[in-house]
């Protein structure tokens, strides 16, 4: 007997980047930024997409230090579209406050929270908070049992290294999700997937680089644990986040998307030692088995196809702002992702799977 298909979902992620524009020059502030994206997340949800993750960054070019309070924002205008952090910065955030946080906003859209806890590609949230660098790998292993833990009980009592104890203590609001998704999100170390798969917990793969058919292996791996601990494979959930952008067609949206991708990727180059990003590097990118998800939706519909064929995955993020685009080709990226990728993706998965 052929098994159903299973579902894939499709959605948005974004850092909420406010850089200049590196065509026009054009700036914007920090709040236009987030009252856009609050009109992303409503057109998202309106054009059928199934999540929009929000990732918590604290550097200047950013506006997202808080995505719990973006998201509540657009939780009462939006009714379907489940509402994610991408990532929350677990190593350096309260575990308690961040399930207050998230519960809050899970009763405010009526279950449709999710949490994404990683470690974040950037250190400023580490000094910032009081915490140490040196103790990065601990921090993180010890927030996310206190966040399970909290997810788990209403009371808790707590001993640890890095925040202060606790002895039979409430925690408020409970989420109306029982329980409330956890994901956890990997840059792609086998660790991470090793860590997601043991305590059943979901992965989402941050593929920005590469042939996304290479993290197959850490898949498996994901997979191997999670049978390992006791859990079925099959019942748990992995995703990807990718940088992409649509238009009408290929050259198009390959011309409009470059000189931000080039300007952002160069900025952060240079900060971390990377060869300089080029012209070159970005079309080998968007080619079929590149990482970059950028062409007329007929074409991105068929890099997510493969992506599901090399993968298996169950959720896909298209990242769009990597670096600034204008306001109006963001919401036609997610019209566009919506009303003619989606509805192509479902098809040929269904056709795909079901020979």
């Amino acid at each position: 007997m052929t098994q159903p298909t299973k579902r894939m979902e499709l959605g948005i992620s974004t850092f909420l980047d406010a850089s200049p524009d590196p065509v026009t020059g054009e700036a914007i502030s920090h709040a236009e930024r987030m009252r856009r994206a609050v009109e992303e997340i409503v057109l998202a949800d309106q054009v059928g997409l199934d999540v929009y993750g929000i990732g918590e960054h604290h550097r200047a070019n950013y506006a997202a230090s808080s995505p719990a309070v973006i998201l509540a924002a657009a939780a009462s205008t939006t009714k379907h579209i489940r509402l994610s952090s991408a990532v929350t910065v677990l190593s350096s955030a309260d575990p308690v406050r961040v399930y207050q946080d998230f519960a809050t906003l899970d009763g405010l859209s009526n279950g449709r929270a999710e949490i994404m806890a990683g470690r974040g590609s950037f250190i400023e949230s580490f000094p910032l908070f009081g915490y140490s660098l040196e103790d990065y790998d601990e921090l993180f292993e010890e927030h996310l049992e206190l966040l399970l833990a909290v997810r788990a009980s209403e009371k808790v009592s707590w001993r640890g290294g890095h925040r202060p104890a606790f002895d039979n203590l409430g925690i408020y609001p409970r989420a109306v999700q029982e329980p409330l998704p956890v994901w956890i999100a990997s840059g792609g170390t086998p660790e991470s997937a090793v860590r997601a798969g043991t305590l059943g917990l979901p992965i989402t793969f941050a593929i920005i680089g590469g042939m996304p058919e290479r993290f197959a292996p850490l898949v498996s791996l994901y997979k191997e644990a999670a049978a390992r601990a006791g859990h079925d494979p099959s019942k748990l959930q992995i995703a990807s986040h990718s940088h992409g952008f649509i238009s009408d067609t290929n050259e198009q949206a390959a011309e409009m998307y470059y000189p931000s991708t080039h300007a952002a990727m160069n900025k952060i180059g240079r900060e971390r030692g990377w060869p300089p990003y080029t012209r070159e590097s970005f079309d080998g990118a968007r080619s079929l088995r590149g990482a970059l998800y950028v062409g007329d939706p007929e074409y991105v519909a068929e890099k997510i196809v493969l992506l599901r064929k090399n993968l298996g995955l169950d959720r896909f993020f298209l990242h769009v702002d990597v670096g600034s685009l204008p306001h109006r080709e963001t919401l036609r990226t997610i019209e566009f992702l919506g009303t003619k990728v989606v509805p192509i993706v479902h098809k040929e998965i269904a056709r795909m799977e079901a020979n």
